[in-house]
């Protein structure tokens, strides 16, 4: 992005496998990004998300950025994943937004936005029942978007929390949209934001446990 126009932007799709093509695909894309703006010498800064998501896709993102940043010299900032897509939903439409991102394990990532795109929750993770419980003492259900609010469409919806139509964009989170938060000050480490451990480390405390037992 420059002055806020979007020079490019893709998104990058699972492979004919159907699998994440983080580690084969990233980099081209952001090359073809720095080649459509004049090279690297136009680049200012740097942006990426920080999560909650994806372990793999989080942890690559961050390396990647890290990297371009010890190569090229460019700052990068880290910008959270749930404010990228609260931030796309406070500009199509009025009131509180939910962001809300598919966790997996049954559980979704979930913050909740003011109209002018404040941050009104802290990122959390929790079960959707216990989502549409924080929500029914809110004194209006918000609207919502992302994966999370998709799939779990059937139980918020029950709450009264309007969610767009499954094909709407508004459910992705927009590289746009982390470019805009960078570009409008947002300065977080480039650190990730998990919430919770990763499945490698469930599974190893699970089998130290039954060894043990």
């Amino acid at each position: 992005m420059r002055g806020g126009e979007v020079l490019h932007e893709e998104r990058l799709g699972l492979s004919p496998q159907g699998s994440p093509r983080h580690s084969t695909a990233l980099l081209a894309g952001v090359e073809r990004a720095a080649e459509t703006c004049g090279g690297w010498g136009e680049v200012g800064g740097l942006a990426v998300g920080r999560g909650p998501g994806s372990f793999v896709g989080i942890r690559i993102g961050l390396a990647t950025a890290r990297g371009l940043t010890a190569s090229t010299g460019i700052p990068a900032v880290g910008v959270c994943t749930l404010d990228a897509l609260g931030g796309a939903l406070a500009e199509s439409g009025e009131g509180e937004s939910l962001a809300v991102l598919d966790a997996r394990r049954g559980e979704v990532f979930a913050a909740l936005y003011a109209a002018d795109g404040e941050r009104l929750w802290e990122p959390l993770v929790l079960a959707p029942g216990e989502l549409c419980e924080r929500v029914g003492d809110l004194p209006a259900p918000p609207r919502a978007a992302g994966s999370g609010a998709v799939r779990f469409r059937k139980e918020l919806v029950s709450r009264g929390i309007e969610i767009p139509e499954d094909a709407d964009p508004v459910h992705h989170v927009a590289a746009r949209q982390i470019c805009a938060l960078a570009a409008d000050g947002v300065d977080e480490p480039l650190e990730p934001i998990y919430l919770r451990p990763p499945d490698a480390q469930r599974w190893r405390e699970r089998h130290d446990s039954q060894r043990a037992g």
